[in-house]
């Protein structure tokens, strides 16, 4: 090859997004150039959205083993025995990119990806999730993407008829420029019935499976893999377009090929398509593998060999089936309508060859693929962390009524009905609670048992971005508390770090420590991660979105008759702190919406509190002693109260505090709390002084107010409609 071809074949590296230090390795790795296809197939597997060649380092610090534990990280998903022979499999993964430049498709396809993660280890999903970050409301873009990604989480999961049961959606001017989308999918299989990704020896056929494969996605990990600049909207050629009919013939087809005995190994074609699903199959089987391109079915003309191993089309399956069953998969695939071919077989040999018009146009080891990526130890420096602030110090509001209406009306406290009621919440008819109806989780039942699951998804990115340390145990801590919450015992996690370009210390520093953070909480918690995503470069002209490290939650109820909420408040009945309010308002909402002020340390956790006080909560649950309880989180006291007496259309009197100390006990973030009410509070008090936790009666239900002796009275209907209004009001609702 000449000088001016390895040139050309070396800048043509820099486009698909490998640095030139890495283009040299490829040619180490294989002793010559690579040809297109070969180069394209190494820039999406080395991908940092594919190889993790940034954060693998860090991720070894999260515990992933646990008596109830499966499958960890390392599959399409996470695999949690619930007893009874059932497994619950589950993950979260981001669309942030796709669904900036186009918003219905990148959410849609987000919602496709997550449920073949989720279905190729052969369970049924049962329940939907997302947690959402949106620029600020004023920001020209932000209308349009709220209705772009809404529209396309619930076009798809409606019509595939998989309930979307929790989530969270924030706002803030740090997301002006990259949006995150994170969808989490929970699905239930037979703990003996798991199907895995591993080719399991030579010689077996290579099965194709679903849509045909198009041109949409192309280079779909790349972009997914490198930070937005000015003319990234050009980008829209490499986001997906899915279609959810599709998708649900896929479920079915591929659980009945499942149940069939047919299957050796099976993996879904998500980012990086037909590449990273032949790559992982051969390379976790140790075997090789050979495609035939002339076969793979195609929806356009005179597509290359490049275009279908890099297109993301949607709606895909690639599976090694057992020798002879060819007939059996045809048969199931023709059913349900799907394409089908064989397109390729597993060898022994340790090579991806790929044959297009009786020509080999790739010729690669899987090694360096597969297991062999560059991985970077990146420098990083400890992250700036916020002053503590005296509570003392911080002024009371000038008006106390205006000040809970500002906060109860915020865009991030602010009611999301108009968004929730755009997602179906109760199709497959085994919805007990949702994130609409007043829980702290959403709780499906496991169809045919008593057993029931609760699944939460949290974040407070402020807290993240004011020490990564404590923003990612409170993280964790938080998920832990919702799930308590409704009474469930918390099991497991899955998460989706989101941070801006590792590259920079700063960034890396706050990814580091804020993984640390939430390792030493889930050790504490017992509470391990069996999957996960990292979304990195989230950023916009060298503008990186505030840390957002996203954990999604399992959490599994004996009884889901017994599940709590906020939303049972009787009248008279009394109000109870349990956990201490020191009225800490460093990087609180307060702070913020009040005073115009984002600064301060975030209120420190103490996780063998959490952990004493969450048990507690949890047990009086599960006792039927208490029904209704809130977590105290976001806004403190004054949110949780409202929240609680707005849900259960009962009004509350918070108990009087002098005015120049009310405002830490109403808005205190403090941590380790929750707010419950009962009839009989003297038995509640004196439980929680028996284990050694602080408990104190902090108001009253009665009335149609919300009120605070001597501060404050709000009638409930210019709560609700303060309360519920923005959101319709600001979409134009």
């Amino acid at each position: 090859m000449t000088a001016t071809a390895q040139k050309s074949m070396a800048d043509t590296a820099l486009e698909f997004g490998l640095k030139r230090e890495e283009y040299e390795l490829v040619l180490k790795r294989l002793g010559r150039e690579p040809n297109l296809v070969e180069l394209g197939v190494f820039s999406v597997m080395w991908s940092e959205h594919c190889s993790y060649k940034s954060s693998r380092k860090h991720l070894g610090k999260f515990p992933t083993t646990g008596p109830k534990v499966i499958c960890g990280p390392g599959e399409n998903a996470g695999v949690v025995d619930i007893g009874d022979g059932q497994a619950v499999i589950f993950k979260m993964e981001s669309h942030n990119h796709p669904s900036y430049i186009e918003p219905y498709q990148g959410a849609a396809t987000g919602v496709g990806g997550i449920m073949r993660d989720v279905f190729t280890m052969g369970a049924r999903p049962i329940a939907l999730l997302n947690a959402l970050r949106f620029g600020d409301p004023e920001h020209p873009k932000t209308k349009r993407l709220v209705q772009g990604v809404v529209a396309g989480i619930g076009g798809y999961g409606n019509c595939v008829g998989v309930p979307t049961v929790a989530g969270e959606t924030n706002f803030h001017p740090g997301y002006n420029g990259n949006i995150l989308v994170n969808a989490m999918c929970v699905g239930l299989a037979d703990a003996d019935k798991i199907f895995y990704s591993a080719a399991p020896a030579a010689g077996l056929p290579v099965v194709y499976f679903g849509s045909k494969t198009g041109r949409d996605g192309i280079h779909g990990a790349t972009m997914s893999s490198a930070e937005f600049t000015e003319d990234s909207e050009e980008k829209r050629p490499t986001v997906q377009v899915g279609d959810p009919f599709a998708e649900k013939l896929l479920i079915e087809a591929t659980l009945e090929l499942m149940a069939s005995g047919a299957v050796a190994a099976i993996q879904d074609m998500g980012a990086a398509g037909l590449t990273s699903s032949s790559v992982e199959m051969a390379g976790k089987g140790g075997v090789g593998i050979e495609l035939n391109m002339d076969a793979v079915p195609q929806r356009e003309e005179g597509m290359s060999a490049y275009e279908m191993m890099l297109s993301e089309s949607q709606e895909r399956m690639l599976a090694v089936l057992k020798p002879g069953r060819e007939a059996d998969g045809y048969a199931i695939f023709e059913k349900w309508g799907l394409d089908a071919a064989v397109i390729g077989v597993t060898t022994d040999t340790g090579r991806m060859i790929l044959r297009h018009h009786g020509e080999v146009v790739c010729d690669l080891p899987l090694a360096p693929l597969f297991d062999d990526a560059p991985l970077y130890d990146r420098p990083w420096v400890q992250p700036a962390i916020g002053e503590h602030i005296d509570p003392a110090t911080v002024p009371a509001p000038t008006n106390w009524e205006d000040a809970v209406l500002k906060i109860m009306s915020c865009p991030d406290v602010a009611s999301k009905r108009w968004l929730w009621e755009q997602y179906d919440r109760h199709v497959m008819a085994d919805t007990v609670e949702d994130s609409a109806t007043g829980a702290d989780s959403g709780v499906v039942r496991v169809h045919g048992t008593d057993k029931g699951l609760a699944v939460t998804s949290d974040c407070t990115p402020r807290y993240v971005q004011a020490d990564p340390f404590e923003g990612g145990k409170q993280a964790v801590a938080e998920a832990w508390r919702n799930l308590t919450a409704v009474g469930a015992d918390p099991i497991a996690i899955t998460d989706n770090l989101n941070f801006g370009n590792p590259e920079r210390p700063e960034i890396m520093g706050q990814i580091v420590r804020a993984i640390e953070g939430m390792a030493e909480a889930c050790r504490e918690l017992e509470f391990p991660v069996v999957s996960g995503n990292v979304s990195l470069y989230n950023e916009t002209n060298g503008v990186a979105i505030p840390p957002t490290p996203t954990v999604g939650a399992v959490g599994l109820l004996a009884n889901y008759d017994l599940a709590a909420g906020f939303a049972a408040l009787g009248d008279g009945d009394s109000l109870i702190v349990i956990g201490q309010n020191h009225g800490h308002l460093g990087a609180s909402l307060y702070l913020r919406e009040i005073l115009g002020r984002e600064e301060g340390s975030p209120p420190p956790v103490d996780l063998a509190l959490e952990r004493r006080t969450g048990d507690f909560v949890r047990g009086l649950i599960q006792e039927g002693a208490i029904t209704c309880v809130h977590d105290l989180s976001d806004g403190g006291l004054a949110v949780g109260a409202a929240e609680m007496a707005l849900a259960s259309d009962v009004g509350v009197t918070l108990k009087a505090t002098s005015a120049a100390h009310a405002h830490p006990f109403l808005f205190g973030e403090d941590q380790a709390r929750y707010l419950v009410a009962t009839p009989d509070p003297q038995d509640i008090l004196a439980r929680a002084e028996a284990a050694g936790l602080h408990a104190s009666i902090v108001g009253k239900a009665g009335g149609y107010d919300f009120a605070s002796e001597g501060l404050f009275s709000i009638p409930l209907p210019k709560l609700r409609d303060t309360h519920e209004g923005w959101m319709p009001r600001y979409m134009g609702a």
